[in-house]
């Protein structure tokens, strides 16, 4: 099946497919990752909707641990299992991008998903299937968040609302559980910034797409990579580098305040013309702090928009592949 870029195909055949994993520090994790990933292709090879030279590629991005010694040996061991080896710890989406890219010229499906098998992998024939009546993008969402905590489902919740209502294409319980074509990923290469946030990214793509709908599993090994501050950071990078409302908002406060002050000039005068003058200092004092906090949360917002002008005009790369086991 051909890979160009922008073509809406049918397909009948099997795919082959590659299903990219982001690893950082899952040494004692990856190998039971990779064992049953690896059955869950033979049933898609054995379903006819997989080709047999299908395969994993594990992207360690700057593990402190032995994570790449295991992707070695495992690659070392099984023809169908590729490994890339980030120089540095470039982040989560910027391993998935390395995987993503590296791969496109070799796949006809690429599939992305955590190393944890929190996502439900029983969906991943569901996803070709949606592939086969032409569909470009398959997310995969999730039903629930009963195996989060009870903060981080709350978290979750406010934060797809708040994006929901700032970006109507955000897939409400949408993660990096996706699989997308060799053409869309070839698109995808075309968005040159350095803040990409992939969850809002895709849909912003366009092409037909699909939801398929899975529980979330709790974490077969090792531990969370998202404590609450990365998550709160992750849902500002969304917030911030998907739309300007923040910026909007800096002039709506703006606005409010100048409204306040322009009502409290009136009282003042109004009082002194009617020999009510205004006593004490707490009320100014309330006033000058809430203010002041606007005011600085104002140029905190506007601050993030000129870091991140700033980060891009450096271009700088999102990752530095140091080495792979396939030797290319």
């Amino acid at each position: 099946m051909e890979g160009r870029p922008g073509t809406s195909r049918t397909n009948d055949g099997p795919f082959k497919v590659c299903i990219v994993l982001p690893c950082y520090n899952e040494a004692g994790v990856i190998g039971g990752t990779v064992s049953v990933l690896l059955k869950e292709l033979d049933a898609l090879i054995s379903s006819g909707l997989a080709s047999s030279d299908s395969y994993l590629c594990c992207v360690d991005d700057g593990s402190r641990d032995a994570t790449w010694e295991e992707i070695s040996g495992l690659a070392a061991a099984n023809q169908r299992i590729r490994g890339i080896k980030l120089s540095a710890n470039f982040g989560h989406p910027n391993a998935l991008i390395a995987g993503l890219f590296s791969n496109r010229s070799r796949a006809d499906i690429l599939i992305t998903m955590d190393a944890d098998l929190q996502d439900d992998v029983s969906v991943l024939a569901r996803m070709l299937e949606e592939h086969r009546t032409g569909k470009r993008v398959v997310y995969g969402v999730r039903l629930d968040r009963k195996v989060d905590t009870f903060s981080k489902r709350i978290a979750a919740a406010l934060f797809y609302r708040v994006m929901g209502s700032m970006n109507k294409r955000m897939i409400r319980g949408h993660a990096d559980f996706r699989s997308a074509d060799a053409g869309v990923i070839a698109d995808l290469e075309r968005f040159g910034e350095a803040n990409i946030y992939l969850r809002g990214i895709f849909p912003l793509i366009g092409y037909p797409s699909a939801e398929v709908r899975f529980i979330r599993q709790e974490r077969h090994a090792g531990d969370s990579k998202y404590p609450f501050r990365k998550l709160f950071s992750l849902a500002w990078e969304g917030i911030t580098s998907f739309t300007t409302t923040p910026l909007k908002l800096v002039f709506l406060a703006g606005l409010f305040m100048f409204l306040v002050a322009f009502g409290l000039g009136i009282w003042i005068l109004w009082s002194a013309f009617n020999d009510h003058p205004i006593q004490g200092w707490a009320s100014l004092a309330m006033l000058t702090v809430t203010f002041s906090a606007i005011n600085t949360m104002s140029v905190g917002v506007i601050g993030e928009y000129v870091g991140k002008i700033y980060k891009e005009v450096k271009h700088r790369p999102r990752y530095i592949i140091e080495t792979t086991t396939h030797g290319d």
